[in-house]
């Protein structure tokens, strides 16, 4: 009886098929790209901790940002370079282990949407609403903001998470190259309707809220624009809108391309390929957007460069 409770709590994950060949060149890309991603988003989240001057509303509400992509990528990709040396019939893991991962990966992707979502309230009040700015985006109004970021991603999660850890389970093998809920509950043989119901409102409410508010507060501001003729803020306010939206158009892009390739089983290596991205290409690259565009961050990003070397001569 034991062993059949010990075997039926060890999954089977299939993952990414990697010959031998590239698993080396693999591993070495994937760790460098893991390196700049923790190194870069810790560094933005301890110069703004630092500089006071950088402790504005925005730079504030970008930490959740950092924070989220160092949490979302240390989920996945560790996982993934253990897996790279360690043949597809040996990768297993617990289902607890398993189920942990797929709230991480879920609760990464929707505090993704929320974080970006409340950024761009930030955006739409410091444009649309300057004279009361500094009224509106109190430290307080920050620390709510981002908390409710982070609840309202959390509570989502728990919930769909909750419902498949009821059901009983009759398979062993996972076929992603991490947990995921789809993958937790395509183990059961159970009744799947209220899983599929829940997980397709979830994510109906979450797109759905964030492509409502981004789509809002930029046709506000873009009707904003187009109505100032002061031309030195629009082309700040049209900056640091383009920074946003970049952000936010990456970060579809990221999840929606996966979704596409399941849908095509000739596209099913390519579609595990794809759903890592997620978890690799956003907190990838936005750091470098906002540390390129925010005038702000480059310049004391350029500062600190600059006098490194002469606190190094110094000692």
């Amino acid at each position: 009886m034991e062993n059949q409770t010990f075997s039926a709590d060890i999954i089977s994950i299939e993952g990414l098929k990697v010959i031998p060949q590239s698993s080396t060149p693999a591993f070495i890309l994937l760790l460098l790209i893991y390196i700049f991603i923790m190194a870069s988003n810790i560094g933005l989240v301890v110069l703004i901790a630092m500089e006071t001057s950088l402790h504005q509303p925005m730079y504030l509400l970008f930490c959740n940002m950092n924070i989220n992509d160092v949490f979302g990528a240390t989920v996945v990709i560790p996982r993934l370079l253990s897996d790279l040396f360690t043949p597809v019939t040996q990768r297993y893991t617990h289902y607890i282990e398993c189920v942990v991962q797929a709230f991480c990966a879920h609760f990464h992707a929707g505090t993704s949407h929320t974080v970006l979502m409340i950024m761009a309230f930030d955006r739409y009040t410091a444009i649309c609403n300057p004279l009361r700015y500094a009224a509106i985006m109190t430290h307080r109004m920050v620390v709510k903001l981002s908390v409710g970021a982070w609840v309202a991603a959390f509570i989502s999660v728990a919930i769909l998470l909750g419902l498949t850890i009821r059901l009983t389970r009759c398979r062993r093998v996972i076929f992603n190259p991490f947990c995921d809920n789809a993958s937790l509950f395509k183990l059961s043989c159970q009744n799947l309707l209220i899983n599929h119901i829940y997980g397709l409102g979830s994510a109906v409410v979450i797109l759905g809220s964030s492509l409502c508010s981004i789509a809002f507060t930029y046709l506000r501001i873009a009707i904003m624009c187009f109505s100032s003729k002061n031309k030195a803020l629009n082309s700040k306010a049209l900056q640091t809108c383009a920074t946003h939206l970049a952000v936010y158009i990456i970060m579809m892009v990221a999840s929606f391309t996966p979704m596409i390739m399941h849908r095509r089983p000739e596209w099913a290596d390519s579609g595990k390929v794809a759903s890592v991205m997620f978890h690799v290409v956003p907190p990838a690259l936005n750091p470098i957007i906002y540390g390129l565009q925010c005038k702000e961050l480059k310049h004391k990003i350029l500062c600190t460069k600059q006098n490194t070397p002469s606190s190094y001569l110094s000692f």
